[in-house]
């Protein structure tokens, strides 16, 4: 059998590939396995510096596994289905949003449920034409869960959020994009392609100075101004200490391309 889920790390950039394309790659328990498995080691590795998250086949990821699998999905019951979400869906949502490099979304066919808030932990998603994205939780008398009643507010607004999270309504990439959930739709054709390209890019910039940037910007919704501008001093002054800042000035001043190391 193949594994539920591809790692394959070139040139700084880890991409994990979701690999159930059989069910649109829905969250069965040990796939969860797996990826928080592969989100750790790609967050510990200092020689990875991008991660890029996609799906195998026609789907990026269909949400939940509601199948009769054993420990997967409400087979287990909705108590097992919580403590799953405790123990394994909310460890993952919180690695990949505290991970100190950035993550790349390429979202391939449907992201529904659960699907669609693990492309939201990302902190860039692209889409290929063919991407959906759809809350799917109220279809089935469930509440959003899985970070999505966080994400959504955030990037597009309260009452464009209450909408999708309550009317469970599919949207396009192209919705996606004019909302501002997704920053670029490419050709399907190319996502991977583009998504690579973005990733080899971050690669290359300052990895201690984004890892502190995505630092400040997770802290500035729950700050007043006067924390936020202390906030940022303190990271600054860390970022100050680092060889990719110094590197960054010494290229400035020699004009000439920076090499940044990442530390």
């Amino acid at each position: 059998m193949s594994p539920c889920l591809l790692y394959h790390v070139s040139e700084g950039v880890a991409t994990l590939t979701l690999n159930r394309p059989e069910t649109l790659n829905a969250l069965a328990a040990e796939l969860i396995v797996e990826l928080c498995d592969a989100v750790e080691r790609a967050a510990q590795d200092s020689s990875i510096r991008v991660v890029v998250l996609t799906g195998a086949g026609r789907g990026f990821c269909a949400g939940g596994n509601l199948g009769s699998s054993p420990g997967g999905g409400m087979s287990a019951g909705i108590e097992g289905s919580v403590a799953r979400l405790r123990n394994q869906i909310h460890p993952l949502i919180l690695t990949l949003r505290a991970m100190p490099k950035p993550v790349i979304a390429a979202v391939n066919g449907a992201a529904a449920g659960a699907g669609m808030s693990l492309a939201m932990a990302a902190d860039v998603i692209l889409a290929g034409k063919s991407a959906t994205f759809l809350q799917a939780f109220t279809k089935i008398g469930l509440v959003p869960d899985s970070g999505s009643t966080y994400f959504l507010p955030r990037y597009v607004g309260e009452m464009r959020a209450r909408a999708l999270a309550l009317l469970a309504e599919k949207i396009d990439a192209d919705e996606a994009q004019r909302i501002g959930l997704v920053l670029k739709v490419y050709p399907d054709d190319e996502l991977a392609v583009q998504a690579a390209k973005l990733a080899r890019r971050l690669a290359g910039m300052p990895t201690c100075a984004l890892a502190l940037t995505k630092q400040a910007l997770d802290g500035s919704l729950g700050n007043d101004l006067v924390t936020q501008l202390e906030c940022e001093a303190t990271l600054q002054l860390i970022a100050g200490r680092t060889e990719d800042f110094r590197e960054g000035v010494a290229a400035f001043m020699e004009k000439r391309t920076p090499q940044f190391m990442g530390r």
